[in-house]
Parts: C-alpha cells; sequence; structure tokens
C-alpha cells in the first residue's frame, strides 16, 4: 500500500508548496472509513484509494484533486455523505467526488442504461470540472491494473466498457500513456490467447530488440551532434493492442510487422524540431506517405509532434517521433500540462477546471454536452459517444483559412452542420479546392471547402446515410422529426377523437372545455400537440389519455339508470375480444374483462393494482409501476390473482455470454429445470467471442422466472440476463 510519506513526497516533487494538511487528512479518513473493508483480491481496500491517489500525482494535479482521488469511493462504499465531505474538508472536494461516485443505489433497466446514466452524470460533471474525468480516469486505470481478481464475466463487461469509453477519453485528453495503458490491460481479458501470443513474440526478441535500440539511438544523437543540435533519443516498443490493430486491419502475422519499435527525440525548441527532421531526412530515406506534422496541425486533444517513417539503421524501417520538451509534457499529462504551459502565472487547477467550458479544444465536450440534453433513450445516447470519442481524424479549411478536424469519411454536410445548422439544413452541394463536388464526397486532409447552399435545399433520411459526425446526425433528425411534428399530431387527435366516439366523448368539446389540455399536463406533456404527437407516433395508447378524461365515478352513477353501477357500464361498453382471460380477480369477481399493462407486464405472483379504462376495461399494473402511479387514483379498482386459475405467460429472456461449446445446452437445462417451457431461441454469435441468446419462454409466476434467471446468471460464460417484452402482434 502507499505511505502517506510516499504520497507526500509524489506531491512535492511538482509542486513545493502544496497544502499538506487536507492530503495529510484525507489519507487518515479513508483509513478509518475503509477499515475492515478489502476488495476482490483481498488487500485492504483503502490500497485502492491510495494507488488513484499516486496515479494523479502522475498527472502532477492540485491538491484538491488529491485529496478527491484518495475520497473517492467514500460516498459509495462507506455511508459518508457529500455533506460531511463539504464540513471537513471544502465544498470543491465533495463537488469533485460527487462527479466521480458512480450511480449504484439506482434501479436500471439494463446494464447499458446504467452505464449510459453513469457516463451521464460524469459528463455534465466533468463540463464543469475537467479534473472530475482526470480523477476518473486514475480509478479506472487502477481497476483495471487489479481486473484479474474478477470473474470471467465481470472482466468482459469492465474491459469492454474501459475500451470503448475511457481509452477513448484519454486519447480526447491527450494523456497517451494511459490511453495505452488502458487499451493493453482492455485487449489482455477482450482476446486473451492473441494478447498472449502478442506479448510473447515480443519477449522473445527483447534482447535483440534492446540492442537494436541502443545501436540505433547511438547513430542518431550522432548525426544530430555533427549537425551542432542535441536532443533526447529514446526507443520503446510498441503497445501490444497497436500491434495487433495493424495486424488486422492489414491482414499481417506478427512476423510481418517491421516497425514495433518507436524512436522518440525530444528538442530544446520548436525550431529544432523541423531541424532535426532536415538531418533525419538526410541521413535516411523517408518512407513516402509516412510523414505527419502536428505540430502545424495539432490534433484537437492539443497533441503536437513531428511523426515520420524512414528506412533507418540496418535496412529497417524506424518510426520516429520529434517534439520540444514542452510538446512531449503535454502528450504524457495532456490537458494538465497544456494549461499549466498556457499561464502558469494564473494558477494551474483554475485553468484545468475551466478548460472545458473555455477551449477550442474540447468542443468534442461541449458537443456531448450537447447531445446528452437531445437524447432520452440512454443506449441511443452511448452509441453517439461511442461514435464521437475515439475517431480516425481528417483535418479541412475553410475558404478563411481556419483548420477544421472531422471525423475519418465526413463529408460537405458535415462540413456545412460544424458551421451552422441553418446552413447545414440547406446544403446543396460544396466546392473543395475550387472543383465541385457531389454531398457523399468524404473530405481529405488539406482540403479547402466553400458549402453552397439553396433555402428549396433541406435535408432527407438519405443524409443520415452520409454524414460521419454525431452534430450532423442529431440535426438532421431534429429537422426531420420537426417536420414529422405536424403529421403526428395530425394522426394522434384522429386516433383518439375515434376512440372517445366509441365511448359516446365528443373530443372538440373535451377540447374547448380546457379537459384534454388538463389531461395533458397530467402525464407530463407541456402541451396538448405534444401529447397527440406520442398518440400518433405510437408511443402512448389512446386509453392511456382516456382514463384521464374520465369524469368522477358519482357523476357517471347520477346519469346512469337501472342497477348497473358506473364501473359496470363501462365494462359493459368494452369490447370483450380487447381483454385477457386469465387468473385475475376483479373486486372479487373472476369474469371482468381486462388486459396486461405492456409498461410493466405483470406475471403472477407480482402485487398486482387495476385501473379502470373506459373501453377497454381494467387494465393490470405492477404495483408500484411509475406510469401507473401517474394515473388518477379515483381509477384504482382492487384486483387479485386467482390461485385456483393455472396460467402461463410468454417472456422473453436474453442471455449475453461467451461463445463457447456447451453453454447453450447448458442454458437450455436451467430453463427446462425450472419448469418452463422453451417455445423458441435463437443465438447470434459475434466476432469477439460473445453470444446474444435469446430464449421465449412459458413462465407460471414471477417467482419461477427469478429462479430461471438466477440460475443462469450463475453459468460460468454467462454475462448478463435480460427481461425483454414480447411486442402484441408478436404473440
Amino acid at each position: 500500500m502507499i505511505s502517506l510519506a510516499e504520497l507526500l513526497q509524489a506531491v512535492t516533487a511538482y509542486d513545493p508548496d502544496f497544502d499538506r494538511d487536507p492530503v495529510q487528512r484525507a489519507y487518515t479518513f479513508v483509513q478509518k472509513k475503509h477499515s475492515g473493508q478489502t476488495r476482490a483480491s483481498g488487500e485492504p481496500y483503502v490500497s485502492h484509494v491510495t494507488e488513484v491517489a499516486l496515479l494523479a500525482t502522475r498527472l502532477q494535479l492540485d491538491s484538491s484533486s488529491i485529496v478527491t482521488a484518495l475520497l473517492h469511493d467514500t460516498v459509495e462504499d462507506t455511508g459518508v455523505t457529500l455533506e460531511h465531505l463539504s464540513e471537513e474538508f471544502s465544498p470543491e472536494v465533495a463537488s469533485l467526488v460527487d462527479g466521480v461516485t458512480k450511480l449504484n443505489k439506482i434501479n436500471f433497466s439494463s446494464q447499458a442504461e446504467k452505464q449510459a446514466e453513469n457516463f451521464r452524470k460524469m459528463l455534465l460533471a466533468m463540463a464543469e470540472d475537467i479534473r472530475v474525468l482526470l480523477i476518473k480516469l486514475c480509478d479506472r486505470t487502477h481497476n483495471m491494473r487489479t481486473l484479474e481478481y474478477l470473474s470471467e464475466s465481470r472482466q468482459l463487461r469492465i474491459a469492454s466498457e474501459t475500451m470503448e469509453i475511457y481509452a477513448p477519453l484519454a486519447h480526447r485528453l491527450g494523456i497517451n500513456w494511459m490511453k495505452s495503458e488502458l487499451e493493453d490491460l482492455s485487449f489482455r481479458f477482450l482476446k486473451p490467447k492473441i494478447y498472449m501470443d502478442i506479448r510473447e513474440s515480443v519477449a522473445t526478441r527483447k534482447e535483440e530488440r534492446e540492442n537494436y535500440i541502443e545501436r540505433t539511438s547511438s547513430l542518431v544523437t550522432r548525426e544530430l551532434e555533427q549537425n551542432n543540435l542535441s536532443g533526447e533519443v529514446t526507443g520503446r516498443p510498441k503497445n501490444f493492442y497497436s500491434i495487433y490493430r495493424k495486424m488486422d486491419l492489414q491482414g499481417l502475422v506478427f512476423e510481418e510487422i517491421y516497425d514495433l519499435i518507436a524512436f522518440r527525440i525530444i528538442t530544446d525548441s520548436l525550431m529544432d524540431c523541423y531541424a532535426t527532421l532536415g538531418v533525419i531526412h538526410a541521413a535516411w530515406k523517408p518512407i513516402p506517405g509516412r510523414f505527419k506534422d502536428y505540430i502545424a496541425m495539432p490534433k484537437p486533444n492539443g497533441y503536437q509532434s513531428l511523426h515520420t517513417t524512414v528506412i533507418g539503421p540496418e535496412g529497417s524501417r524506424v518510426e520516429i517521433q520529434i517534439r520540444s520538451q514542452e510538446m512531449h509534457d503535454i502528450a504524457e499529462r495532456g490537458i494538465a500540462a497544456h494549461w499549466a504551459y498556457k499561464d502558469s502565472q494564473e494558477g494551474r487547477p483554475t485553468e484545468i477546471k475551466d478548460a472545458a467550458r473555455n477551449s477550442a479544444q474540447f468542443a468534442w465536450l461541449r458537443d456531448l454536452v450537447e447531445s446528452e440534453s437531445l437524447h432520452s433513450d440512454p443506449v441511443e445516447f452511448m452509441s453517439i459517444v461511442k461514435e464521437d470519442l475515439f475517431p480516425e481524424e481528417v483535418y479541412a479549411f475553410t475558404p478563411a483559412g481556419e483548420l477544421l478536424a472531422f471525423s475519418s469519411g465526413a463529408t460537405p454536410i458535415d462540413f456545412a452542420y460544424y458551421i451552422h445548422s441553418e446552413i447545414g439544413d440547406h446544403c446543396l452541394g460544396a466546392r473543395v479546392n475550387g472543383q465541385q463536388v457531389a454531398l457523399d464526397y468524404q473530405l481529405q486532409n488539406g482540403d479547402t471547402v466553400e458549402v453552397i447552399t439553396s433555402r428549396s435545399q433541406h435535408p432527407s433520411k438519405d443524409w443520415l446515410n452520409i454524414v460521419a459526425t454525431s452534430k450532423a446526425k442529431q440535426r438532421i433528425r431534429a429537422w426531420l422529426k420537426n417536420q414529422e411534428q405536424s403529421k403526428s399530431v395530425s394522426v394522434g387527435k384522429e386516433l383518439l377523437s375515434r376512440d372517445l366516439k366509441k365511448i359516446k366523448f365528443n373530443y372538440n368539446k373535451l377540447y374547448k372545455s380546457g379537459e384534454v389540455e388538463a389531461a395533458s399536463e397530467s402525464m407530463g406533456y407541456g402541451d396538448v400537440d405534444s401529447m397527440l404527437s406520442e398518440i400518433g407516433h405510437g408511443k402512448i395508447a389512446t386509453d392511456d389519455v382516456i382514463v384521464r378524461l374520465l369524469p368522477d365515478e358519482k357523476d357517471l352513477d347520477d346519469k346512469l339508470t337501472g342497477e348497473e353501477t358506473a364501473i359496470q357500464k363501462i365494462f359493459n361498453r368494452a369490447a370483450r375480444a380487447f381483454g385477457e382471460r386469465a387468473s385475475v380477480k376483479v373486486n372479487g369477481i373472476n369474469d371482468v374483462v381486462f388486459r396486461f399493462a405492456k409498461c410493466c407486464d405483470p406475471l403472477p405472483g407480482d402485487e398486482i393494482l387495476g385501473f379502470v379504462t373506459r373501453g377497454r376495461g381494467v387494465t393490470i399494473h405492477r404495483r408500484g409501476c411509475s406510469q401507473a402511479m401517474s394515473y388518477d387514483k379515483r381509477r384504482i379498482i382492487a384486483v387479485e390473482w386467482d390461485d385456483k386459475v393455472q396460467s402461463f405467460r410468454r417472456i422473453r429472456l436474453q442471455v449475453l455470454s461467451l461463445d463457447k461449446i456447451g453453454i447453450l445446452a447448458a442454458m437450455s437445462h436451467c430453463i427446462s429445470n425450472g419448469g418452463a417451457n422453451i417455445v423458441s431461441a435463437q443465438v447470434a454469435a459475434s466476432p469477439d467471442g460473445k453470444a446474444v441468446n435469446t430464449f421465449e419462454v412459458k413462465v407460471e409466476n414471477s417467482s419461477q422466472l427469478e429462479i430461471i434467471k438466477n440460475s443462469l446468471e450463475n453459468l460460468e460464460g454467462v454475462i448478463k440476463v435480460e427481461r425483454h417484452k414480447i411486442k402484441k402482434e408478436e404473440v
């Protein structure tokens, strides 16, 4: 475990005047709060938070960040409140801890939704203070270093998340060493056999490689000295994942990869970088197409360096990076180093905190925040995040000479939307380097793009297949949605009017009286058109609205004649064809028309309640269903399962597992042993060694379903089990 003295020494190395007191108090605090807690490895839990704090010192973060790194799990794992942290340390520290804390105490419907909600919170927090993400990355790095102690299914889930989200984020922040380490650690668990093959191949050449690095470094140093230049020359093997990527993309085997070693020359100044490049190209023949000037055109994350590949000593291909010391620090520490260099007089912590809000380099972060506000569907949001975080970049110029970076495959439409939404909406074409091109032309590095617009031009669905950036896709979808709005409102009004007419209600009268508006407000819609649009799109049923338009039961009773009650009158109006026969009693009567709510799909054994629904009898919900609780409580009616009647209901289970021999048979055995009948089964294997197994089964009650799910989750090789809805037309 990292001692307090080691931690303080690490901070003092880059900030001799830092405030030691809060770090010392935080170190003592976490030892007490995490006392008795252990990790899966068997180590004391406090060893994790001290390692995270030490990683934060490698980024040379400020004192508040080091304190936060120590405290980052206290709220989640020890019961300490944010208020306590604010009083004990500072509101700033409490805010940072809150940003890093995961949302484990909230119940989510799926792992994908949980991942998205966690990322949403972190995204909004890091937009306010980028240190939240820096600390989170340190936390994830140490967790990945100790991933071997978790179960195989958790290893796969966490490694996938790291490769898809956290390694790209480290790249976006310019922290190259962390990005490479996270990629290699994820690669180790996602493709263990390939990882070990590459690792062993690299290890067998270790002595040969080290000798070659020493010889080549000496030759390069001598060439520089002969030209009155100085520079620190180092060589290192490429990380395992980058080797695998090259093998995979180019269809090569390990023995065919020649540039396994990357050399780096750190010079004294920017001018020396170009002078050094000239010396290298004069001494060894450069390979055409392998030179990149990231000094003149920095990467969006601020990375600057000259990259070239030459036929080096002994006829081997040698990749060389040339940069100044300042550029090197920024490449290693990313945002923290960048803002320290930018203005050391104003103080680094303030600059780091404000970077995401003010820097042009963090336009990608502001775009993600905008995406978060536009996407209510968590799965769709995460697909946008993964698409945006780690693109291959292409650089293009505006006619005024401004350099813009885009995802590889970007088109003039992406360029137009980057400039302004209005320009994108009316993009007719573009002139690239003076020549007119089509909308699907893919931008190339160095292109100068002039957008051509027309007021008569509008987005189409086909554009979604052309554009490459999430910003363009969002704007196109927004325009299309607005165009469909009026149509969906009209359809929704027609459907609601039709169903109201069936039960002798008039839509226009209800609208004029304000009852339709009241119903839309009670359902959380800002206006009637929004509610009608949802009906038109099929997102809500007309009966969900009609139940809110029902008059009070007393008012109905006053209008009815004979012995029928209001509720019975409603039942009699319902077409029995809409109901479902099963083991449910309504008010003690077992011959009443009812249907099961699609929003919660109750099973026998669940606690249930009923809602009177005009035209369709009673709708059965699970007690606690969020949609049910938003209804008028006066419409609630007592319902219960009839234990004397046995019925089976079809449900769909989706099981994510490893793709290995015998696992399908083992899953089928679990379901059969649970007493359920398998109606159908589908298996879809993926190239990453996983499989999605979909079972439709008939179960008797919720207890039986829970037993089956638990049995499946305990199978070796099963990653997660989820229950999915079966649409009515599939039944």
